[in-house]
């Protein structure tokens, strides 16, 4: 090739490029995430800057403001109409503005409020040198009883970078089921599962087992990830684009201008069909779905049981309105194809989740084993494929994430010498002992059994519905014998509570301060008001039941 040929390829580009539009941001509508973003990193900078005497109330009186500003926030955009009339696509395409994105936004903001008050509870532990300890580590860098950590627990310290790194992974979760690309999709996923990893490392009592939950949990959700980024990578073969708008059309066959240079993988169906299946796998895993539930039962048993809670509560809000928006606004015209395997997993999470849970001895994995049969009776919404469908699901979220958070605060009132006494055997007779905490605990049980009166029925019911009405009837008769095999564990230790002999040597209920008292308080309060008068909510789950495409 000549020197005036390649010349001729230089200059021939250099023709007067048209101006490079500023990108186009909705700051007031994407208020919610950016307050809590903000106060994340405000977090970051008291812990560099503020005395350590203060930091802890420095943290937790920013991380509810912040939490508040963020909910109230979204309140008012839902009243502004931007969940129903004015729902639209915001941030260049990146993110919807829509009822179901607001909707699980203000759900996952309230579980975080009160994860909040469960983090910074400092009463239930015995004062350690005259300090009052939390649920955390002293300090997160010291080794498992080396002197450094006793040390660290002699001079009184605290982690409070537990509060930034919440606001962090609220600040991801925010964001999760209201992306509207791959990209902003994965992003999230990761911005709210690194704090997570971190924070399930950092039990102030059994530490080396709580490192060993962080690190399953590090590992198996970098396969998660991995399998997600890869399923992206070929979902973007597919359709050349990562926007959810522009693969709907492509799987609809509507597109109109097609580039060239992917005119031949475009269209090409084994991408389609293999990118969903490991997208969809990465969001199955977050939710805690069989097959890809192997890391719940022990990280649920070694995190800290504060950040079990609201993992449990927030994660499963996030994941399922990912899940929801990807398969209802990019792939509805896949259904035949996503249908019958959902069919399948649904199933084998209800009766995997109930069974196995059957056979545990300690309270936080028999939770776990419940809140995995939860995510099949809530899967069993999803494949109703219908408006009833997704406003059934977001209504049973709701419900489930205050019954969660309650249910794992009270576990934190339970103790023994060596912490909290979490081993079924303990909790005999705990209603003789204790009646209130029994009490309470027996509602948040009937709730998740899925008894008359409690959330839980509401929830079951509306889901259960709108599946059969949408031809899953099959589907409806598992979830009921799930259902009936789940209440046996449930109220078998109800019955281990009230009608057992307690043991002399048995476990002492601590007495909290009023933060987790609000967190208990404030889950029976929803979990009785959506059992007795459900309809409200199920008319704004109902109003904020539409995607925006």
């Amino acid at each position: 090739m000549s020197a005036s040929a390649v010349h001729s390829l230089w200059t021939t580009a250099a023709e007067p490029i048209s101006k490079i539009d500023a990108p186009k941001i909705e700051y007031a509508q994407l208020s919610p995430t950016l307050i809590v973003i903000g106060a994340a990193v405000v977090g970051v900078l008291i812990e560099a800057f503020v005395p350590r005497k203060s930091r802890y109330y420095a943290q937790v009186f920013v991380a509810v403001v912040a939490l508040a500003a963020a909910f109230s926030a979204v309140v008012a955009l839902a009243a502004g109409g931007y969940g129903t009339t004015k729902a639209h696509i915001a941030a260049m395409g990146a993110i919807a503005v829509d009822g179901p994105a607001l909707f699980l936004q203000g759900t996952i903001l309230l579980a975080g409020i009160l994860g909040v008050f469960t983090f910074a509870e400092r009463r239930l532990d015995p004062q350690a040198h005259g300090n009052r300890v939390d649920a955390f580590a002293a300090q997160a860098s010291a080794v498992p009883g080396s002197d450094t950590e006793k040390a660290a627990v002699k001079a009184g310290f605290t982690t409070t970078e537990v509060f930034p790194l919440l606001l962090f992974a609220i600040s991801g979760m925010l964001v999760f089921p209201s992306a509207n690309d791959l990209l902003t999709l994965f992003v999230a996923l990761e911005v709210f599962s690194l704090p997570l990893y971190l924070l399930c490392a950092v039990a102030r009592r059994k530490r080396l087992m709580s490192q060993e939950a962080a690190v399953k949990y590090f590992l198996l959700g970098a396969f998660a990830s991995a399998f997600t980024l890869f399923g992206i990578a070929l979902l973007y073969g597919y359709a050349g684009s990562v926007s959810y708008a522009t693969i709907a059309h492509v799987v609809d066959g509507t597109v109109t201008n097609v580039d060239p240079a992917l005119a031949g993988t475009m269209g090409n169906d084994v991408l389609l069909l293999i990118g969903t299946a490991l997208v969809v796998m990465g969001l199955l895993f977050k939710v805690g779905a069989v097959p890809f539930h192997m890391w719940t039962p022990d990280v649920y048993q070694g995190a800290p049981t504060p950040v079990t809670g609201f993992m449990a509560a927030a994660t499963k809000v996030a994941a399922f309105g990912a899940l929801l928006r990807l398969l209802y606004v990019v792939l509805p015209g896949l259904r035949w194809d996503w249908r019958p395997v959902m069919w399948a997993v649904a199933v084998v999470t209800m009766l995997g989740g109930a069974i196995v849970a059957i056979t545990q001895t300690d309270i936080k994995r028999l939770l776990a084993y419940s809140s995995i049969a939860h995510a099949g009776f809530i899967l069993a919404g999803v494949i109703a494929t219908s408006p009833d469908g997704v406003s059934s699901v977001l209504f049973y979220l709701g419900a489930y994430s205050f019954v969660t958070i309650g249910a794992f605060a009270v576990v934190t009132l339970v103790r023994d010498a060596g912490g909290e006494a979490t081993h079924l055997s303990k909790w005999a007779g705990l209603g003789r002992r204790s009646p209130l905490v029994a009490a309470v605990f027996a509602v948040f049980l009937l709730a998740f059994a899925g008894i008359p009166l409690t959330s839980g029925f509401a929830g079951k019911f509306a889901v259960f519905k709108a599946a059969a009405e949408g031809g899953a009837g099959a589907l409806v008769v598992v979830g009921v014998i799930s259902s009936a095999i789940a209440a046996f564990f449930y109220i078998r230790v109800i019955v281990l509570m009230f009608f057992s002999e307690p043991k002399p040597e048995g476990p002492t209920v601590a007495v909290p301060s009023p933060l987790t008292m609000t967190a208990i308080a404030a889950g029976v309060a929803v979990t009785l008001v959506l059992g007795v008068a459900p309809q409200y909510f199920l008319n704004l789950a109902s109003q904020a039941g539409v995607f925006v495409r």
